[in-house]
């Protein structure tokens, strides 16, 4: 929470001395302005004395006339530049303060976000390892009997795979940022390999049952490591914002030409406002110092870099009666199974 609240401080700070600044730079220019002004009215009045000097009013009062009028025309052309000027340095002013200010803004928050991703991160591959490490030392150190033997050597297996599916997140979440995965695309049996992970999560997920509404005999041209991710993903997301013992449904299935598969819960789903944001690299609802979920904010993120690179689309809907629905299309389901 100190983190967070420094963190919150600082942007506080340096926000107030940059509203400062621009402040005093637009009072500056405002300023100037009005001694540019000054100076014009100065100009013309010494003008005007001068043409009295040269030209006589009662002897002469056309010619006095219509330099008199040439002078309060330049005077006014002045003005006009004057202010012209000014209005084009105040907007430009204006508009770079602004990008300057937005750019600041998103490096301090993607900065926030970095850091909320290494406490993350950190907590995240601490937990694993500690567990598997325990484990280790208990089978090491103790007799038992063949139940709880195996009981700690299924633990240390899951903990394990938390920990290399982090690591998978972790390294393709860098490459996707350097444009330098590329996916191996294959004729998968899609509906078979999405029955078989569904079988492999529920022997690790113990808290939630899983409920798998799978069509038979799709097949897809997909990379079978990034689909395998990718429902894993969104999966252990549900897991991670369901109630403890609640139920997560997995659904394949066509409808007319469109490909669809669903992952939904029955958690307090995701307000309106945070739908388009979650998908962004490390970004997690609520607060990191306060928050009881596990995760490092790349699940989601590499889970839409997945389906796009797919053909497919990604969106969140609310799940009936509560919780939340994610749904993947492809559309034209024909061309993606070719």
């Amino acid at each position: 929470m100190k983190k967070s609240s420094s963190g919150l401080q600082s942007r506080k700070v340096i926000t107030g001395i940059y509203v400062f600044v621009l402040a005093y730079t637009v009072l500056q220019l405002l300023w100037w302005g009005v001694l540019l002004h000054q100076q014009s009215k100065q100009i013309a009045k010494y003008e005007q004395l001068e043409l009295t000097h040269r030209v006589q009013e009662l002897t002469q009062p056309a010619q006095f006339m219509s330099e008199m009028q040439r002078l309060h025309k330049e005077q006014q052309m002045r003005t006009f530049k004057y202010v012209g000027e000014g209005i084009i340095f105040l907007v430009l002013i204006l508009a770079g303060a602004a990008l300057v200010y937005r750019a600041v803004w998103k490096q301090m928050k993607l900065s926030q976000q970095q850091q909320n991703f290494m406490m993350a991160v950190t907590h995240e591959l601490k937990s694993p390892i500690a567990v598997a490490k325990l484990n280790l030392e208990t089978l090491r150190k103790h007799k038992l009997d063949e139940e709880k033997r195996l009981k700690l050597l299924d633990t240390t297996i899951r903990e394990t795979n938390r920990l290399d599916q982090l690591c998978n997140n972790i390294l393709l979440a860098s490459q996707f940022e350097h444009q330098k995965y590329q996916p191996f695309l294959e004729q998968l049996d899609f509906s078979g390999l999405l029955q078989n992970s569904m079988e492999e999560l529920q022997s690790r997920i113990a808290s939630h049952p899983i409920k798998a509404d799978i069509a038979p005999y799709i097949w897809l041209n997909a990379d079978k490591f990034m689909m395998q991710l990718m429902l894993n993903n969104l999966v252990e997301n549900a897991v991670k914002y369901a109630p403890k013992g609640s139920e997560i449904n997995v659904r394949l299935f066509i409808e007319g030409e469109t490909l669809k598969l669903t992952v939904s819960d029955e958690g307090e789903g995701i307000p309106q406002a945070e739908r388009n944001k979650i998908f962004l690299k490390f970004y997690r609802i609520g607060n990191e110092n306060t928050r009881k979920s596990k995760g490092s904010g790349l699940g989601l993120y590499l889970t839409k870099k997945i389906v796009e690179q797919h053909g497919g689309t990604i969106t969140v809907r609310d799940h009936t009666p509560k919780g939340t629905c994610f749904e993947i299309t492809w559309n034209d389901y024909s061309l993606q199974s070719v």
